[in-house]
């Protein structure tokens, strides 16, 4: 499993890519919104969004996991 974590402290404004959504590697998963700046947080590698933790208007911490991600077979 693979957690996807916030880069920094943000409200979620969007979430991009659901549970059963297939990602390529920086594909954004969810957005925040920071500092009037919306800031995607890609997924770190090619995968499956096995979960979504947050949901839009939950401020986030960085640090926090927002998504797990099944890593893509090869």
């Amino acid at each position: 499993m693979i957690e996807v974590k916030a880069m920094m402290v943000g409200v979620v404004v969007r979430i991009d890519a659901g549970p059963g959504t297939a990602v390529a590697e920086d594909q954004p998963i969810v957005t925040l919104e920071s500092m009037k700046m919306e800031l995607p947080i890609p997924s770190p590698r090619a995968g499956r969004v096995r979960e979504i933790r947050v949901q839009v208007g939950d401020v986030v911490q960085e640090g926090d996991v927002v998504a797990l991600l099944e890593e893509q077979e090869e």
